[in-house]
């Protein structure tokens, strides 16, 4: 069978994919991925085929992937939920398809159109326990567990820390700014702890010197990294939350835009983490939000909260076992 995967060119909603995409290329299928060529090279380096429909570059439109399904005649396209455009031309082809989401089912008004049209199943990576309800009383819904997937680090970001806790500090690659982070940075150095940081589109060198106590690196291969960690300080974006999630890592969520409000205040509402808003964030306020999460210092229900949130996701399908069921999907839209 021949499946074509097609995201937003973004690590945030490309990676989201590959776990799969790779699932499915094991099981025996053919893959292709269309996608902007930014982020061509961990999809070549899997295997994945993956091309640039006509000029896309971030956003790929109907009348940019109708040629390539002509030439490709795939089986089924998978379509992540920011990428409608693949879903209309799969639909005016007449090929089956499947959405894929990201995390929980993002809200209205964030810049991303809602995938209600067509309607489709989803393959769903969020727990069902964090998931929009209405999204799940709607929606045929296919679980798949969220796999961390994350490209190799140019640079070593092991410490060599043993006995202190480790808290691990990202904003993502969209929304951190050297203010944010140096505030981040000063409050969490002030706990018996130690950070590392990923400062994604900020350099390191923006952030001046810091404490002993704190490695900055620009890019760190969050899946090998989020098993050791003790916390996570995050900006509440689907890929951190989840990975998360999946380690039962307690967070201190600080969100900034898009989806970041809704995945923090559900996450506090389940007990899996606290959060800032914009208005509250100072270091002595990151410091005192963060000391409550860490075990260390004899907290430990916000961390109990996220370990079963991990035993839910463990039960979830996993991608191989999606990928054996991905034929019956085919079948099932004609």
């Amino acid at each position: 069978m021949r499946v074509l995967f097609a995201s937003l060119a973004s690590p945030g909603h490309t990676y989201p994919l590959i776990p799969l995409a790779i699932a499915a290329r094991e099981a025996g299928h053919e893959v292709h991925f269309a996608v902007g060529e930014h982020v061509h090279v961990p999809l070549r380096r899997n295997g994945l085929r993956p091309f640039r429909p006509a000029d896309a570059f971030y956003e790929i439109y109907a009348e940019d992937l109708e040629p390539e399904l002509a030439r490709l005649r795939p089986d089924l396209v998978v379509h992540e939920w920011g990428q409608p455009g693949a879903a209309i031309a799969a639909q005016r082809a007449g090929i089956p398809g499947l959405w894929h989401g990201f995390g929980r089912m993002f809200p209205e008004g964030i810049g991303l159109q809602r995938p209600a049209v067509p309607a489709r199943p989803h393959l769903d990576i969020c727990p069902q326990s964090l998931q929009d309800k209405e999204f799940l009383a709607t929606a045929e819904r296919i679980a798949l567990r969220p796999i961390a997937y994350s490209e190799p680090a140019p640079l070593p970001w092991r410490s060599g820390r043993t006995s202190r806790p480790l808290i691990y500090l990202t904003l993502g690659t969209a929304f951190g700014t050297p203010e944010l982070l140096t505030t981040a940075i000063h409050g969490l150095a002030a706990l018996d702890a130690h950070v590392v940081l990923a400062s994604g589109r900020i350099h390191p060198e923006q952030l001046g010197p810091v404490p002993d106590n704190v490695t900055v690196r620009a890019w760190i291969p969050q899946a090998d990294l989020l098993p050791h960690v003790d916390v996570v300080v995050q900006h509440g974006g689907s890929g951190t939350t989840l990975g998360a999630l999946a380690v039962g890592a307690p967070q201190l969520v600080l969100p900034q835009g898009a989806d970041q409000f809704a995945n923090a205040e559900a996450l506090s509402a389940a007990g899996a983490a606290l959060r800032l808003l914009p208005t509250e964030i100072t270091a002595d306020a990151i410091a005192d939000q963060a000391q409550k999460l860490l075990p260390h210092y004899g907290n430990t229900a916000h961390r109990d909260a996220a370990r079963a949130i991990a035993e839910e996701i463990a039960r979830m399908p996993s991608p191989a076992e999606v990928a054996r069921d991905l034929p019956s999907w085919a079948e099932h839209g004609n």
